[in-house]
């Protein structure tokens, strides 16, 4: 019996927009679903595209990049107001909904909005923002609902003096002091923009230390930016307890410390946001963070019901969810792929300074037993870097010991996430740095790294083959 759609879709994030338009692209009949006021999902209504446009803007009026040039008080806008800040943020995000609603009108993909569940395997019930319901059969289901922010149990959350990343976004003023608790990616991007306005932020990290499938030397160089930043450090400890005085904050550590603030900003992770979703209903569940499991086609545990992007765990990374929606719809319909494990993700942190990286770090070439040599540029070495005012970015390459083959790419400073991909496309091709060697760059450019980075990983390489070809 034919169904009233080939796929189905539900979530409007970046991968849900991805594996519609796929589909849409091979001919197939494609509805989406997605709640009016979330068109773009969670990346473009709470999370990637509003703190991304929220660091952009704290940048720029900070004039935190042009200190170096004009001195450490300098200020684009002496008083900064949420005002300031919020007014970007939402002229991006309505900009970018509407970008996404017109890329799926031309593409002929029906967007339903509605918040959707199963009835069956191959059956979803649309209760629509509208008032009613309709009930959709699919040959095809693509599941990309996201996620949403883990609450701790015990943890009054008001919006106000405790909260999570949805209620930073709302906040009425910028905080005198903050307590952020977690470490992890989102943690850390807001502790370094909330500290470049100038907040006393101290980050609470339960483990020892912070982003460690990074780069240790970059992971190190950022904890000193923070650091100059006033950012204080509290690794190894567990917040126990949070209790609110008026408008502030006395958060208790299990070691028995005490840390006033006039905020206590929670980044326990995210959780998938599949309850809604009645998922016993098409023979599926979820572990204990509401993630689905999916094999290496990104099918779930039954068959034409596929999960991709944050509700299927890490990575957790748009650009990586754009992929897995695009593939989802490919494998659907039987269309070739490549495999997922031949794919080169890059990783980028939007902290101030950004950090991005692609291919392995030296502790993984290490436990691998791989030889390697690193090759390293400063941006201070860089005019480009000198016309700009970052004397503190690096770009750091690993390198085969043996053939010059690349393996890695590590960048912080300014352009960080821009930067990599350039990296990114020589390890596609299995180029090496003899290729950036006799690569000419616009000068000046950050991009002129490369070059620099390669030259010093060949002397390193050349100077361990003139020593051991003369022993």
């Amino acid at each position: 019996m034919s169904h009233d759609v080939d796929l189905l879709v539900v979530g409007s994030g970046p991968a849900g927009q991805k594996a519609a338009i796929q589909g849409a692209k091979l001919g197939k009949r494609v509805a989406i679903v997605e709640r009016g006021h979330m068109v773009g999902g969670v990346c473009v209504n709470t999370g990637t595209i509003p703190s991304k446009s929220l660091r952009e803007a704290i940048v720029y009026l900070t004039g935190m990049s042009q200190r170096e040039i004009y001195g450490s008080s300098y200020r684009v806008k002496p008083e900064i107001t949420i005002a300031d800040l919020d007014r970007r943020t939402r002229l991006v995000i309505e900009r970018e909904t509407d970008v996404i609603q017109d890329q799926l009108l031309r593409n002929h993909v029906e967007l339903l909005h509605g918040t959707a569940r199963f009835v069956d395997p191959e059956t979803m019930a649309i209760a629509l923002d509208s008032g009613g319901e309709r009930v959709i059969g699919a040959d095809n289901i693509v599941l990309a609902v996201g996620t949403q922010p883990t609450r701790p149990d015990g943890v009054e959350f008001d919006g106000a003096t405790v909260i999570d990343s949805d209620g930073l976004l709302n906040m009425r003023s910028i905080p005198a002091s903050l307590v952020v608790v977690g470490a992890g990616v989102i943690g850390l991007e807001y502790a370094s923009m909330l500290a470049a306005l100038g907040t006393k932020v101290t980050l609470v990290e339960k483990r020892d230390g912070m982003l460690d499938f990074c780069d240790e030397e970059i992971v190190e160089s950022l904890r000193h930016h923070l650091r100059d930043n006033g950012v204080v450090f509290r690794f190894g400890e567990s917040v126990v307890a949070v209790e609110r005085h008026g408008a502030e904050t006395i958060t208790h550590l299990a070691s028995g410390k005490r840390i006033a603030a006039e905020a206590v900003f929670y980044s326990a992770g995210r959780h998938g946001a599949t309850d809604e979703l009645d998922l016993e209903r098409a023979g599926l569940g979820v572990d204990e963070r509401g993630r689905i499991a999916v094999d290496g086609e990104f099918r779930t545990a039954v068959p034409h019901v596929f999960a991709v992007g944050d509700v299927i765990g890490f990575p957790s990374l748009a650009a990586t969810s754009m992929e897995q929606g695009r593939l989802a719809a490919r494998h659907a319909f039987g269309e070739p792929c490549p495999p997922e494990s031949s794919l080169l993700l890059p990783f980028g942190i939007y902290a101030i300074p950004e950090i991005s990286f692609v291919g392995e770090t030296e502790a993984q070439l290490t436990q691998q037993g791989v030889p390697y040599e690193i090759g390293i540029s400063r941006y201070r070495e860089l005019a480009r870097g000198q016309i700009l005012g970052d004397s503190h970015g690096m770009l750091k390459l690993l390198v085969h010991a043996d053939d010059g083959r690349l393996l890695g790419v590590h960048v912080i400073g300014t352009g960080a996430t821009e930067l990599v991909h350039i990296g990114q496309t020589v390890m596609g091709f299995g180029g090496g740095i003899d290729y950036l060697v006799d690569t000419v760059f616009n000068y000046p450019t950050l991009a002129e790294s490369y070059k620099v980075a390669a030259l010093d990983a060949s002397n390193r390489i050349r100077a361990v083959t003139r020593i051991g070809g003369s022993a």
